[in-house]
């Protein structure tokens, strides 16, 4: 709503449009707002966005860190080679998934190569923004990997297993190492 009411503001004040960046930047620093009232609404309303504000993205991002850690120490405890995010990036890779198994395990039947981790339930219409977005990246990349949706997810988005892409909403216990034992 602040974003449609800035909007019409500068519509109304200035000469040319506003662009999407100018926008975008006046609601990250309502300062820039030349109205002073404005500007104080505008603040308002992002503090308090329980849907898409500041303190919801820290909070999301803290979550989503978690989640992170807990799969690294699985990762840990089953004596698994990886490599994450930083050392992928150190590297030279831009797009990356949590981890890269550095030998390939096995679950439920399929070769794994990565593993991202969502802090989150994984509903038709993120989980399609993801496999454009990251998922067949990573499998084009890399090969097959494991999405695990923390929170859950709607059992028929589970259909690329035989292209290379598998669900789980927790972290596997059959996990079948190269040495043919599971770990």
């Amino acid at each position: 709503m602040a974003r449609i009411i800035l909007e019409r503001f500068l519509q109304e004040h200035e000469e040319t449009p506003p662009s999407k960046s100018v926008i975008n930047s006046m609601l990250r620093d309502p300062s820039q707002i030349p109205d002073g009232v404005l500007a104080n609404q505008v603040y308002q309303c992002v503090v308090n966005d329980c849907c898409y504000g500041p303190l919801v993205d820290c909070i999301k991002h803290a979550i989503g860190h978690e989640h992170e850690v807990l799969l690294r120490d699985l990762l840990l405890e089953k004596n698994l080679s990886f490599l994450d995010e930083d050392q992928l990036r150190a590297k030279g890779y831009d797009k990356t998934p949590d981890f890269i198994l550095q030998v390939p395990v096995a679950v439920e039947g399929h070769i794994i190569h990565w593993i991202e981790s969502k802090a989150s339930f994984g509903d038709e219409c993120s989980h399609h923004a993801y496999l454009h977005d990251q998922f067949w990246s990573y499998w084009n990349r890399f090969g097959p990997g494991l999405v695990i949706y923390w929170y859950g997810f709607i059992q028929e988005l589970d259909c690329n297993r035989d292209r290379g892409i598998l669900l789980k909403a927790c972290f596997p216990t059959d996990i079948v190492t190269l040495c043919h034992g599971v770990a």
